[in-house]
């Protein structure tokens, strides 16, 4: 059964409303006020059962979502960030102030599987219908990037140790008695595969790396052996999972790169500082001039950025309710039509008029801000590293940091039109002008 937010109106003998004691022209206040919160609570009602125990308010669930992402917070921290900021319990559509959290830090994932990514995109779109008419601009810029995965620098012999230790694990659980465990062993032949680069040490460490690679082999074999019919079935998938990453070669395409998550790719951005990313190619769409994200999308693998334009154009009509005319993308996409949309990137210039050479010039210098609206997404809204497992993870992810990019540039946009109107007044009231030009001589 869905649970109801307090009644903000409602009197308490013992407790203050929080509404008279915080700020009320605060960000967070005011975007608590711009937010359709009924369209979360139509779209996702169906979602739950009409008996049983209320549940935690959408409003709460959703408004956690949003704060989380905004304030670059896991699922724990938010938790406690949420108990001492009244603020947050306002944006969330508390009454009184609380003195604990609203739920356990898993029911945020609970509620994650509950929307889908329609729920998350549900989100995206209302931080992008609160700004209005900045949002409906029909030349919009197109980017893609790479959201890392929550996983180490991937190499062959780490994949190997994690796997003689799994093999150890699976054998302890279904109480298979090994012949040998090597866990001594393993531990002597990391010492040795060090340094592999170093002439002196290469032979010992290529010897030590082949020994590795030998005993995952060997205990996998054994697990084969030695587990039943059932308890086999129950980890067939390991098992191969296993077998896969120890045929495969250097130049193999579809690598594991990670025994937890398998959809892993590595995607070269050719940065001097870091050559190869490791987790999903996402794809980000912005207006041209206000620079609000109408689209994000997460793909599976690393497909070609041809690939990830005309699903990125969907979205952002899906999204906005509008068909862009114009994208501006870089040179790795291909200048062409797609459903009415011209796809336009840099070119030389040949054949071009003056005027025509310098609006394409303001298009491409415009089209750069998508570089630092990516960057902002990566290292404030947490697209830096995906904390949530598996493609399904990847794509709600981007979506969120979107939607958290999209209500902080709403919120520091009514920072300024406050802080303007307040130098307004202050500088036009009455006798305030001669008391500011004394001041000053």
């Amino acid at each position: 059964m869905i649970g109801k937010s307090p009644d903000r109106t409602q009197q308490d003998l013992f407790q203050p409303l929080l509404s008279e004691f915080i700020n009320l022209q605060h960000e967070l206040v005011l975007l608590s006020e711009k937010i359709n919160w009924k369209e979360f609570e139509d779209e996702f009602s169906p979602l739950y059962s009409t008996t049983g125990t209320p549940s935690i308010p959408i409003r709460t669930m959703c408004g956690l979502l949003i704060l989380k992402q905004l304030h670059n917070l896991g699922d724990e921290t938010i938790m406690q960030a949420w108990v001492r900021d009244p603020y947050m319990q306002y944006f969330c559509g508390e009454a009184h102030f609380q003195h604990k959290g609203p739920c356990d830090p898993s029911d945020l994932v609970h509620f994650r599987k509950r929307i889908r990514e329609k729920g998350i995109e549900k989100i995206l779109q209302q931080s992008i219908l609160i700004h209005g008419r900045d949002a409906q601009q029909d030349e919009i810029s197109v980017d893609t990037s790479a959201q890392e995965k929550n996983i180490t620098f991937p190499t062959d012999v780490k994949l190997q140790v994690k796997i003689i230790k799994k093999c150890n694990a699976i054998a302890k659980q279904q109480g298979v008695i090994q012949r040998r465990s090597y866990k001594r062993k393993v531990k002597e032949l990391l010492l040795q595969s060090r340094f592999a680069t170093h002439p002196k040490r290469r032979k010992q460490a290529l010897k030590a790396q082949r020994k590795i690679k030998t005993i995952a082999s060997t205990l996998i074999r054994e697990l084969e052996r030695n587990l039943n019919g059932e308890s086999l079935e129950r980890h067939q998938y390991d098992l191969d999972l296993f077998k896969r990453v120890l045929l495969q070669k250097r130049h193999d395409t579809n690598k594991i790169y990670s025994l937890h998550e398998t959809e892993v790719a590595c995607i070269a951005k050719g940065k001097a500082h870091k050559a190869y990313e490791f987790g999903s190619k996402v794809s980000i769409a912005i207006t041209k001039t206000s620079g609000i994200i109408v689209g994000a999308l997460s793909f599976k693998g690393n497909p070609h950025d041809s690939q990830t334009i005309s699903p990125t154009l969907d979205q952002h009509e899906k999204l906005t309710g509008i068909r862009a005319k114009v994208a501006i993308v870089d040179r790795g996409y291909p200048a062409r039509i797609i459903n009415g949309t011209q796809v336009i990137k840099p070119t030389n210039g040949k054949g071009k008029t003056v005027y025509e050479k310098q609006k394409a010039r303001n298009r491409f210098r415009r089209r750069a801000a998508i570089e630092p609206t990516i960057s902002h997404m990566k290292h404030q809204y947490r697209m830096l590293k995906n904390y949530l497992r598996g493609s399904f993870g990847d794509r709600i992810n981007v979506m969120m940091a979107a939607a958290a990019f999209n209500f902080k540039k709403w919120m520091n946009k009514v920072r300024k039109e406050f802080l303007r109107l307040f130098y307004f007044l202050i500088f036009t009231a009455p006798g305030n002008q001669n008391v500011v030009l004394g001041s000053s001589c």
